[in-house]
């Protein structure tokens, strides 16, 4: 589906478009057109790709999703592949977006995702001396957006861990933070699957060879490049304490454990104690003077009870019970 299609010179708005008026703008100097597809299919993008000559591969490649954040060059053209997150509480529900970029054309196609770059257009609208840097400067916007979407979601998950940790020494509550601190994990390595990829990426468009059509916007890919590392180094942090955390809760769960088997452990001492004694007294041999003593019974039932209460007095010091 078409969002926006519009054209500019020299950092200034010329007019909305349709996409039958688009051929008119590509052959004018300093003037480039800004297209803004959303969920297209192959027959959507069909025309768009004869318009602004696309490689098939890359037509193919935003088509068909699920890319690893990625720039490739073709001649002096660009596709860019970056990846948005959303959060989704249980999990990171994750889209993308593909963005086609030439000396006279930007084309941006958002899959599977319900962000929006409106926010960005219009920025870039009330900068027309950033804009008039042309493509390159809104390819800088929109990698600028996706990036910046990213520390919400850091924040969210440091949140998150924080609260875990602050029940790690909560008696009872260790095997409900493993669960918790892997679900964690789970969503940070998706995070972290979008970040890392562009980081690298990044690198292609700041510093040594530029691809021609980015190379008037060098300072600002090299800004976002140190935000996305920031974010980097966060969830890098982040999963460090995760282990840690989940080594401490696995500390916690054999403590406990440990407690369990020393309750059972006391407890089964005191009883094993009564149980020898009713067993010597149980043999019934003939000549035992404790079966014909009349106070017998109650001093055995009376020395049980007293060994079994000072067993009880000791493991109860030992903290076994």
């Amino acid at each position: 589906m078409l969002i926006n299609c519009a054209a500019y010179r020299e950092g200034h708005k010329l007019a909305d478009l349709t996409p039958g008026e688009v051929g008119a703008y590509l052959d004018q100097s300093d003037t480039f057109v800004w297209v803004a597809l959303r969920d297209a299919d192959a027959a959507e993008l069909e025309p768009w790709q004869h318009l602004f000559k696309l490689h098939p591969l890359a037509v193919e490649d935003a088509l068909k999703g699920q890319q690893r954040p990625k720039i490739d060059e073709y001649g002096n053209d660009l596709f860019v592949s970056m990846h948005l997150v959303d959060w989704g509480g249980a999990e990171i529900q994750r889209g993308e977006v593909a963005v086609f970029v030439g000396a006279g054309y930007v084309l941006s196609l958002r899959q599977h995702s319900s962000q929006h770059f409106l926010g960005v257009r219009e920025r870039a609208e009330r900068e027309p001396e950033l804009l008039r840097q042309g493509p390159s400067f809104v390819l800088y916007a929109l990698m600028d957006a996706v990036v910046d979407r990213y520390f919400p979601v850091v924040d969210l998950l440091e949140a998150e861990l924080e609260e875990i940790e602050q029940s790690i020494f909560t008696n009872g509550a260790a095997r409900d933070n493993i669960q918790r601190l892997y679900a964690l994990k789970r969503r940070l390595m998706q995070l972290r699957r979008a970040v890392a990829p562009m980081l690298e990426m990044l690198s292609k468009l700041h510093g040594g060879r530029v691809p021609p059509v980015c190379s008037k916007s060098e300072h600002y890919f090299r800004d976002v490049a140190d935000h996305l590392a920031r974010i980097h180094g966060a969830i890098e942090a982040v999963r460090e304490t995760i282990a840690t955390a989940i080594q401490v809760n696995l500390s916690m769960v054999a403590i406990e454990d440990s407690d369990v088997t020393k309750r059972l452990a006391a407890w089964a001492g005191i009883f094993a104690m009564a149980t020898a004694f009713a067993g010597i007294w149980g043999m019934n041999f003939e000549h035992m003077p404790e079966l014909k003593w009349v106070w017998g019974y109650p001093a055995a039932l009376g020395l049980i009870a007293t060994v079994s209460g000072l067993l009880w007095y000791r493991f109860r010091r030992a903290g076994w019970i």
